[in-house]
Formats: structure tokens, sequence, C-alpha cells
């Protein structure tokens, strides 16, 4: 399960990480805002890519979008593609006087 970005003929993935079995190649996709639909066609590129040159036979390939937000057109686009997910992420930080 170690990540680490991956140069492809299409772009580089952010994150390209392996299962602890070996059997599940996890394609991440890192923004910094809100996240829309575009994105899904860029992970699914790059989903593609390892499919064809890394994928091993019996292996699968999902993808995930990470962003602070997304919108109802990035929601719509991934209702069709069950092989991609979306998380949130949070942030928060406290300033301490030093």
């Amino acid at each position: 399960s170690v990540g680490q970005q991956y140069l492809t003929d299409t772009g580089p993935i952010d994150i390209l990480a392996i299962s602890k079995d070996q059997k599940r190649l996890l394609v991440v996709e890192l923004k910094r805002g809100r996240a829309s639909d575009v994105v899904v066609g860029q992970v699914l590129r790059y989903m593609g890519f390892v499919q064809e040159e890394l994928a091993l036979a019996g292996q699968t390939v999902e993808g995930v979008i990470i962003a602070f937000e997304d919108d109802q057109k990035l929601r719509r686009a991934l209702a069709a593609v069950p092989t991609v997910s979306f998380y949130r992420y949070q942030s928060s930080f406290k300033l301490v006087k030093g």
C-alpha cells in the first residue's frame, strides 16, 4: 500500500497505490479546492493507463478523487462510474503564540 506519484502518457497520477493483498490498484487524484466533473475524465484516463500498462491478470483498478468540496456535476458523473469514489477532506488548524 505504498503510494507515490506515477508518470503516464496522459499526465502524472498524484498517487498510485496497491492493496496489501496485491489485488487492487488505486489511482488517487488530489484537488486543492472544489472538484468538478472534468476530474472524472482525468481519473478515468489514468485508470485506463494503469489497466492497460500496469495491471496484472486478476488485478482491478479503482479511482479516488479527494477534494475540499464537490459539486452537482461531479456527483452526477460519479453516479455512473461505481469504480471511482469521492472523499472530502477537512482542514483545521490552531495558532498558538510561541
